[in-house]
């Protein structure tokens, strides 16, 4: 079904997610791990040649501890100035950079606001400046506690996930086995009636009036039906959604205010789709007993029905209150309700039964305050 599919992808893209910058937070640990590993080693080097150098007066011994720690330094950049700040020296500066003069001096400014300039004081009394940038891997770093973040929050959404998605299957077990019960409940005195109805057949009671008994009895069936198919796969067959429509659209347009203009559009022919029929029913009924409620009694409820090259469209139009934009999907969720009695629980049933049992869609086509609304469901035709 749309809606736990939708779920299950969420779920599982989180999943992934998680891992995958996980795992690179621990390849990219390993590497700087190796990197300052080998810079360290680099360093005991330097400090053995500088022993060396140190007990020699070999000059030759001097510039190959000067070449040797040019040579380890394969991170920093570095440029090396005199006082005039004409350029002397670069180590790991990229080719073409320096030949540009306007972009040396900008990169001098650069490092600069990055680290404070080493003065070295040159044999001669001549003084030179060495600029310098961090190194990648102090630039990858700053970005650690950024990463390390967004791995805990992802992390974090997981387990919210998890715990959201358990919260809900256990309201829907809930919702189910109350629903299950109801039926259960309604059906002992269900049976009842009808017996009584044969007995009040043999009573010479008016026949008119154990016919309207008989179809409020009809009527208790078709909702203990609907309640006992809550929380299990109902069977959809073909069926002409036309037909189906009409009959639970005139159904509540019999038992309504006078007040009420009900209004008809459908096509000619037949438009087959997939369907629950009870269930289906039941979706329009409760669409059409909200925009009752929405104009109070009274004005104009248009139901249309149209379609496309895929998808057979119902549009149910009131000229109620209206919705105000921001909760065209709050509307949907259980419980939501501006009325003073009701469980709210009606648009949230029509939503799972055309979402979820129908692989369709329920939404707010349009919706105007003091105007009115328009809601649709779409379903896949048969071809």
């Amino acid at each position: 079904m749309k809606f736990n599919t939708d779920q299950r992808f969420v779920r599982w893209f989180i999943i992934f997610a998680a891992f995958v910058i996980t795992a690179l937070i621990l390849w990219n640990v390993s590497l700087f791990f190796d990197q300052l590993k080998q810079a360290e080693r680099d360093r005991m080097e330097i400090w053995a040649s500088s022993m060396e150098a140190f007990n020699t007066e070999d000059i030759n011994q001097y510039y190959a501890l000067s070449q040797k720690i040019n040579s380890r330094n394969q991170y920093i950049p570095i440029i090396i100035t005199d006082y005039k700040d004409s350029i002397v020296n670069s180590i790991n500066i990229p080719e073409g950079v320096l030949d540009n003069k306007q972009r040396s001096q900008e990169m001098l400014r650069e490092m600069a606001a990055e680290n404070e300039p080493i003065r070295i004081d040159i044999l001669g009394g001549e003084l030179w400046y060495a600029y310098y940038s961090h190194s990648p891997v102090i630039n990858q770093l700053k970005y650690f506690p950024v990463v390390l973040v967004i791995i805990i929050i992802l992390f974090i959404a997981v387990i919210y996930f998890f715990y959201a998605t358990s919260k809900a299957s256990e309201q829907n077990l809930l919702w189910a086995g109350m629903a299950k019960e109801t039926a259960h409940q309604i059906g002992t005195p269900l049976s009842s009636l009808v017996g009584w109805t044969e007995i009040l057949k043999t009573e010479n009671v008016n026949p008119e009036y154990i016919e309207e008994i008989n179809k409020d009895i009809a009527r208790l069936e078709t909702i203990t039906g609907r309640f006992s198919k809550i929380g299990s796969i109902p069977k959809l067959e073909a069926k002409n959604i036309i037909t189906v429509t009409e009959e639970a659209f005139e159904y509540l347009s019999k038992r309504s205010s006078k007040l009420i203009d009900f209004q008809i559009d459908v096509p000619q022919g037949q438009l087959f789709v997939m369907l629950n029929e009870e269930l289906f029913a039941w979706s329009i009924e409760n669409l059409v007993k909200n925009a009752i409620d929405a104009m109070k009694g009274k004005g104009t409820l248009t139901l249309m029905i149209k379609r496309d090259t895929r998808y057979a469209k119902i549009l149910i139009k009131d000229t109620g209150k209206g919705i105000p934009k921001m909760n065209f999907s709050t509307i949907f969720e259980p419980g939501y309700t501006t009325k003073t009695r009701g469980w709210g629980l009606g648009l949230s049933l029509t939503k799972r039964i055309i979402e979820e049992y129908h692989d369709g869609q329920v939404r707010v086509l349009h919706s105007e305050i003091n105007k009115g609304t328009t809601f649709q469901i779409a379903l896949k035709l048969i071809n």
